[in-house]
């Protein structure tokens, strides 16, 4: 079975939508369930994510919940490789929150006797009330008989099964404690430094205080090859934050692709006005490109240009219509929102059926006060699927709007 496609619907018919986590999606499927089903059951047995941090799990368990859909294909689902199995856990789990008996049994049912039974447990233990899985301690005990591999967290410390806690790796430690800053400097300036040194010398500034005497040789602070940067040069510029300005301007402009996108990851985050020309291009180079992954950078450093960055309306309502990203939808209605505000309103209202809960809470403060919003915003608040950070938001907005 294809655990992942990309062969992406346009944005504007039902599985595009479906398939990219849109609000309009949602609201469209309620129209004709039965012309849905399939979709949705596709939702489950493909990953149609762009990236891990996608949210699709509550936006496919209320699709099956408020659909009225049989659980059967995705339970089914639990059969197929670790990935699909997975996808239908995190479905089934939400589904059994929202007090669907049959999805909690299956999940049960499939810890007794399924392939990939300990990852479930693991997700249902997390996501449960303990009373939910702790009788299935026996099931667990027989079934990890023989396992090899070291069983650590829930439920595995309740039922005192769990290893003892591997150490901590401590992370961002200074390797060259020894060394003056100064001299890494110098180090880093030197070409017949070999790379390993620099390397471990970027390390070691990324463990203190942001040094700006690294900004004049980050053009110099190239990879084997010439391609990329050094391994750990962008943390250690991202930390200089403010002081990689001006220089990010001179970068941006650079004719080496590394170089010109450190440059823009530093005018997204602390670029002035006067910058938005140059973001502005880099989003449309990013259209062009069908460069999904990082547009929100542009288009928070947008934002923050206000109305001064209109030439970048058209690109923004494009990614937010077609990015099958949406983690990053979220970024382009904020970046709209702060250029011109003016025709949102029903955007927002779709939002409140996104499958992001960014877009949920931004949804929720921001959509207009109508019959349907409120509707939806108690439904947000009861759903016991639903985040708790949207929950309590819209509560607290229903509140202040009766």
């Amino acid at each position: 079975m294809t655990q992942r496609r990309y062969e992406y619907a346009p944005a504007g018919t039902l599985p595009g939508l479906l398939q990219r986590g849109r609000g309009l999606g949602a609201r469209m499927a309620q129209e004709d369930p039965a012309a849905a089903a399939e979709l949705v059951y596709g939702c489950v047995r493909w990953d149609w994510r762009w990236d891990s941090v996608d949210q699709r799990a509550l936006y496919v368990a209320r699709l099956v919940r408020d659909l009225a859909l049989p659980l059967g294909p995705v339970v089914e689902t639990l059969a197929g490789g670790q990935d699909a199995c997975e996808r239908a856990t995190r479905v089934l789990e939400l589904l059994a929150r929202g007090g669907s008996a049959e999805a909690r049994e299956a999940l049960r049912a499939y810890v007794r006797e399924g392939e990939h039974w300990r990852d479930v447990l693991e997700a249902v233990a997390d996501a449960w009330p303990v009373e939910w899985w702790d009788d299935l301690a026996d099931v667990a005990r027989e079934r990890s008989r023989g396992l090899t591999e070291e069983l650590w967290g829930e439920p595995w410390d309740r039922w005192g099964l769990a290893a003892p806690v591997p150490e901590r790796v401590v992370r961002g430690r200074d390797p060259m404690p020894e060394v003056a800053s100064a001299r890494l400097l110098e180090l880093l300036a030197d070409p017949a430094e070999p790379e390993n040194r620099k390397v471990s010398a970027l390390c070691a500034l990324d463990a203190r205080e942001p040094e700006a005497g690294l900004v004049p040789l980050v053009p110099s602070l190239k990879a084997a090859g010439g391609a990329d940067a050094l391994p750990r040069l962008p943390i250690v510029v991202r930390k200089l934050g403010a002081l990689a300005m001006p220089a990010a301007r001179e970068w941006a402009a650079a004719g080496e692709p590394w170089l010109a996108g450190l440059g823009h990851q530093v005018l997204a985050a602390y670029g002035e006005p006067e910058d938005a020309p140059l973001l502005v291009a880099e989003l449309e180079r990013d259209w062009v490109e069908r460069r999904w992954c990082g547009p929100l950078l542009s288009a928070r450093g947008l934002a923050r240009c206000g109305a001064g960055a209109k030439d970048a309306v058209s690109l923004l309502r494009r990614f937010w219509l077609w990015t099958p990203h949406s983690y990053e939808r979220a970024a382009y209605l904020e970046a709209l929102a702060a250029i011109e505000p003016a025709g949102l309103d029903q955007v927002y209202v779709e939002c409140l059926w996104d499958c992001e809960e960014d877009a949920r809470l931004l949804a929720v403060a921001q959509a207009p006060d109508r019959p349907e919003v409120r509707e939806r915003l108690a439904y947000l608040r009861d759903d016991p699927m639903e985040e708790p950070a949207v929950r309590a938001a819209a509560g607290e907005r229903l509140a202040a709007l009766t």
